[in-house]
């Protein structure tokens, strides 16, 4: 080989390895980027849960149920949204040109934890909406009526020992789903801070490349 083709072998292998260095710093600022799109969607489903929390207590205060069952609609649909562009973000990562698979597979346990978080939200909702079985207000809607406000209450029973053990029983069932409930939320919002902070590592380490 003369001096020429050795020049030019050298050459081609800068040209490479500088190709190469460079495709690697455009996919390092891709991933940032979409670490970052990934984080702003997490402060979104925040906002929402916010949203979410502030009209459920107005609801309680108020009962306007058209108001809290357009405000879940509204929430649900802000959620579904923001999971679409996540499993979007996830797709990417597994993509041969980011081959980021941990990263992948870190958003998807997000996702995973976000799904529970919300099912259990709503559950905690539900049941507080329900109320404590012994607290639930009667309706007289199938009373009968002899005389304006005068009425044979179908409701009217004989206390007993065994109703009122029954009611306990139900009012402790209700107190454990609903202390499960909350548990669960708060394990899920455990787990979602751990999983966001190792994305904040991963976009500190791209940055100080």
């Amino acid at each position: 080989m003369d001096d020429f083709e050795k020049k030019v072998t050298i050459t081609d292998a800068m040209e490479m390895e500088e190709m190469d260095i460079e495709q690697a710093n455009n996919n390092s600022s891709k991933t940032l980027q979409l670490l970052r799109t990934f984080l702003d969607i997490q402060q979104r489903r925040a906002q929402a849960y916010a949203k979410l929390k502030r009209g459920f207590s107005e609801y309680m205060i108020s009962g306007g149920e058209l108001a809290y069952q357009q405000l879940c609609s509204e929430i649900t649909s802000e959620f579904n949204d923001c999971s679409k562009q996540v499993l979007e973000i996830e797709s990417l990562f597994l993509n041969p040109d980011f081959c980021r698979v941990d990263l992948a597979q870190l958003l998807r346990a997000v996702q995973t934890q976000e799904k529970q978080k919300l099912h259990l939200t709503a559950t905690i909702q539900l049941l507080k909406k329900a109320g404590r079985p012994s607290e639930r207000l009667v309706s007289h809607k199938n009373c009968k009526f002899r005389e304006p406000k005068k009425h044979e209450c179908v409701h009217v029973q004989e206390i007993t020992e065994a109703a009122g053990t029954e009611e306990a029983e139900a009012d402790a069932e209700y107190d454990n789903a609903l202390k499960e409930a909350i548990r669960g939320v708060q394990d899920a919002v455990t787990a979602i801070n751990e999983h966001l902070e190792e994305v904040r590592y991963e976009i500190a380490a791209l940055e100080a490349e």
